[in-house]
């Protein structure tokens, strides 16, 4: 893990402001970008959200069904097991 030497408050509300530098760093967009967050022993780890397949976890080519995202490689794999299960 790398330091910053930034530290900020925390407001009455919870909320941590995000220095300037690191959002430009991380291509972070105010009201369009949302957050994951973890927990790791003693640290809360931020990750800049980015929706995925909910089977494989892949972002990329994917399409949002009932709620949930696939991926279209997904699909294909469950569509030929559903062939090879109607066989």
């Amino acid at each position: 893990m790398k330091a910053t030497g930034m530290v900020r408050p925390v407001d009455k509300l919870g909320r941590v402001v995000i220095p300037r530098e690191i959002r430009r760093q991380f291509d972070i967009t105010n009201d369009e970008d949302s957050f994951e967050i973890f927990i790791e022993d003693d640290m809360i780890i931020l990750k800049k959200y980015q929706p995925s397949c909910i089977f494989c976890g892949r972002a990329d080519h994917t399409i949002q069904h009932k709620g949930h995202i696939i991926c279209k490689d997904c699909i294909q794999t469950l569509n030929q097991v559903l062939k090879e299960e109607n066989e």
